[in-house]
């Protein structure tokens, strides 16, 4: 299941940063494309506000 960014996100871009497959793209709330998501995990590991949970 892919990983999915929820309101709380502030934009720092540390989870696009470490996505092995660039799935996210920026914006004024990150977005997880699903389709392209391998559901690693890596980005929920390292969101400093906690806003990445699995979709």
């Amino acid at each position: 299941m892919a990983y999915v960014i929820g309101d709380n996100c502030i934009a720092c871009g540390t989870c696009q940063t470490v996505c092995p497959v660039d799935a996210i793209s920026a914006g004024d709330i990150y977005k997880i494309d699903p389709d392209t998501c391998i559901s690693c995990g890596s980005c929920a590991s390292v969101c400093p506000s906690d806003a990445i949970t699995e979709g």
